[in-house]
């Protein structure tokens, strides 16, 4: 089978008396555009998003007719758990996190990042109460700040400091 685009929510299929075929995916996969799995009833599947990355999320349909329903399912993985307790906290965990290109993600006032052992210790080292659990990564944190900022613009993580210095 072949999904070139979404089929919606599983929200949008509540009406119908059928029971999802649940295609799992790894936090990684799901900016995949061509991507080869199967689902958990085994049905192969193939998804080709030409036009640009899917975005998928937990819940969203992938394929739908009257007797199946395909639905993402993201699987929780090893991440790094912090819970900022200060604007300026989380301006330093982003910016630590954001210079060694790790993906950020945001749930429940927590920041979650894929574990890598190196920024656990030093994140550790830095005092920061860091946690190791199981996560589903669902909510990224996107920006549209160019990490390199030339002139007086200056970046991100200045503009916050100067926040809270002010």
């Amino acid at each position: 089978m072949i999904i070139r685009e979404k089929a919606g929510r599983i929200t949008d299929y509540a009406g119908l008396d059928i029971e999802p075929d649940w295609l799992d995916l790894e936090w990684f996969e799901t900016r995949k555009r061509i991507l080869h799995k199967k689902t958990c009833r085994g049905l192969a599947v193939s998804m080709k998003f030409l036009a640009e990355a899917p975005e998928i999320t937990e819940g969203d349909v992938l394929y739908a007719d009257a007797d199946r329903l395909v639905v993402a399912r993201i699987l929780p993985c090893d991440c790094i758990v912090v819970k900022p307790d200060s604007l300026f906290e989380t301006a330093s965990l982003c910016y630590e996190i954001g210079n060694k290109h790790l993906p950020l993600f945001f749930e429940d006032n927590a920041l979650l990042v894929p574990f890598e052992m190196p920024l656990y210790r030093l994140l550790t080292a830095q005092g920061y109460a860091v946690l190791r659990e199981e996560r589903k990564l669902l909510q990224p944190l996107k920006t549209t700040v160019s990490p390199h900022a030339s002139g007086s613009s200056g970046s991100l993580f200045s503009k916050i400091m100067q926040l809270t210095n002010s």
